[in-house]
């Protein structure tokens, strides 16, 4: 295990099913169990999987400066974000630059919280509350339980009154279990999912209902890594794994723009006056490259950092690939040139020696009009 500065209260559930804690975000996270990740990606297709994310950075802002603060540092308009909704944003530098992405809850009037990953949320956040008339807290207390699947809701429904008529990011102030929470319809897996925001001291016995009460119904517990499987179908980028950070350019420095990511929808209409702005819309149709799709022959998945070729020649490199059983589809995230993000465009994987033949491809793979993820009732 990495020396990590953050513990999850759930840390010895993990070690129990063969997780060494891998760090992640400076947390001990499961990277691994002792089973089949097949069973654990079928599992939250089909009915549903448990799965640990309290790495994920949880900052409250608190105060009369609160959507100040939240208006500088991300693309989003939360003007009009109602108490008891959330959103989905991203965080620039001053060269128009992805740096983070981010959920944004508003609990209230003067009341939000921000959860980040692995980028420089904290930071960006720090920069713009400082001198100003907000409380900014990160609690690491907070754990983050997520139930996600298409059994979820079946199941949360005998404990949560009114969880059917929670809205795609929606959350609500509750009671599980006897225990306060906040249960948050958002996820990472392109099905329809469930966020449990709990105290520390309930992360386990939260966890430990729900796999016992669960198994009846096929929920299991599932480790963080098949989060891979499950976003690169869904096409749901992951900082910095798909990012210039992990792959720099051979003559600038690390940094992607959201037009080159394809997040460029993060960006609330006509908004200005965030961190990057002016560079963001500059930048508009200088795309060094394209954040798209592949879909590769045979059954073996792409690996992570594969060269990807045209003509034979070195044009980009896959992030993550996956194959899926349930839908005998072979498929992969890349980077490529922007005149191969085309759709049919013929293209190469390079397994070590022996190339596989691919063909750009748009995303998502799966559920591409988003209906598991959104549906009602």
């Amino acid at each position: 295990m990495t020396v990590s500065w953050r513990f999850s209260a759930l840390a010895d559930r993990h070690r129990a099913l063969g997780s060494q804690l891998e760090d992640w975000s400076g947390m001990g996270t499961a990277w691994a169990y002792d089973k089949d990740q097949t069973e654990e990606y079928i599992a939250i297709r089909t009915r549903a999987g448990v799965m640990d994310v309290s790495g994920l950075k949880k900052v409250h802002l608190i105060g009369p400066h609160a959507q100040y603060v939240i208006d500088k540092a991300t693309t989003r308009n939360i003007e009009k974000l109602k108490p008891g909704r959330s959103t989905y944003a991203t965080m620039l530098n001053d060269q128009g630059k992805f740096v983070d992405d981010c959920v944004i809850y508003r609990l209230g009037p003067h009341s939000f919280m921000v959860v980040h990953g692995s980028g420089a949320g904290h930071e960006q956040l720090s920069m713009y509350a400082a001198h100003r008339n907000v409380a900014m807290i990160f609690d690491d207390d907070l754990h983050d339980i997520s139930l996600q699947g298409p059994l979820a809701v079946d199941y949360l429904q005998r404990h949560v009154p009114g969880i059917r008529d929670l809205a795609y990011f929606s959350h609500m102030q509750t009671v599980l279990f006897g225990l306060p929470v906040m249960i948050s319809r958002t996820g990472y897996t392109g099905e329809r999912g469930y966020e449990i925001f709990c105290r520390r001291q309930d992360a386990v016995t939260i966890w430990d209902t729900i796999v016992a009460e669960g198994a009846g119904m096929g929920i299991i517990p599932t480790r963080f890594t098949t989060l891979d499987w499950l976003r690169t179908e869904s096409f749901l980028l992951f900082f910095p794994y798909d990012n210039s950070e992990t792959y720099p350019f051979a003559d600038e420095g690390p940094g992607d723009t959201l037009w080159e990511l394809g997040l460029e929808f993060t960006v609330s209409k006509g908004k200005t006056g965030f961190r990057g702005a002016e560079e963001h819309y500059r930048l508009k149709g200088r795309e060094r490259f394209r954040i798209y799709g592949l879909k590769l022959e045979g059954t073996q998945p792409a690996p992570e950092g594969a060269a990807l070729l045209k003509d034979g020649a070195p044009v980009g490199v896959v992030t993550t690939g996956m194959y899926s059983v349930l839908n005998e589809h072979n498929v992969a995230i890349a980077r490529m040139p922007v005149d191969c993000a085309v759709p049919g465009t013929a293209l190469e994987v390079d397994f070590g020696g022996r190339s596989v033949r691919a063909e750009a491809h748009p995303m998502p793979f799966y559920d591409p009009d988003k209906l598991r993820r959104t549906a009602k009732g």
